[in-house]
């Protein structure tokens, strides 16, 4: 009984944020995920060359957490952008575009720290697959300084 009460409240729960969040709920959810894969390949990378401490360890998680925190102040940013246009009368549909951005810039640092891992751990990867990273990261970069550079 308790087991299904706890289903349910959690489904209540992740249902309300997802339909709060919109647009940054997905990425967020990927953010975690890979967050705790590269957290997994970090750890099997420290164990396999003899490095493996809990201080290491914890300052992982530490930086972790402080990514999902990037995330939350750039969506205040977009929360106080869209507030203060509301206030002068410009009404805008974009919701956590910055919150998006980072979340996806954030996804494709952890998707290269994996790779990273995966290739000292001895996992061989295709060129393309670390290639094809690489330039998505370079990708958001110019096309967020080029929307920066367009606004101004």
């Amino acid at each position: 009984m308790r087991e299904n009460v706890f289903k349910a409240v959690f489904a209540v729960i992740v249902g309300g944020l997802t339909a709060y969040f919109r647009e940054i709920a997905i990425p967020l959810v990927i953010l975690i995920a890979v967050m705790i894969i590269d957290y997994a390949s970090g750890m099997i990378k420290a164990w396999i060359n003899a490095e493996l401490s809990s201080k290491t360890g914890i300052k992982g998680i530490i930086k972790k957490v402080s990514y999902l925190l990037v995330v939350c102040v750039a969506a205040v940013v977009d929360w106080l952008i869209t507030s203060g246009l509301q206030k002068i009368g410009i009404s805008i549909d974009i919701n956590y575009l910055f919150g998006v951005i980072v979340a996806i810039w954030l996804i494709i640092n952890e998707l290269i720290s994996i790779l990273e891992n995966l290739a000292v751990i001895g996992v061989p990867l295709p060129p393309f697959l670390t290639q094809t990273v690489h330039k998505l990261k370079i990708a958001v970069e110019n096309n967020t300084e080029k929307e920066e550079t367009d606004n101004e």
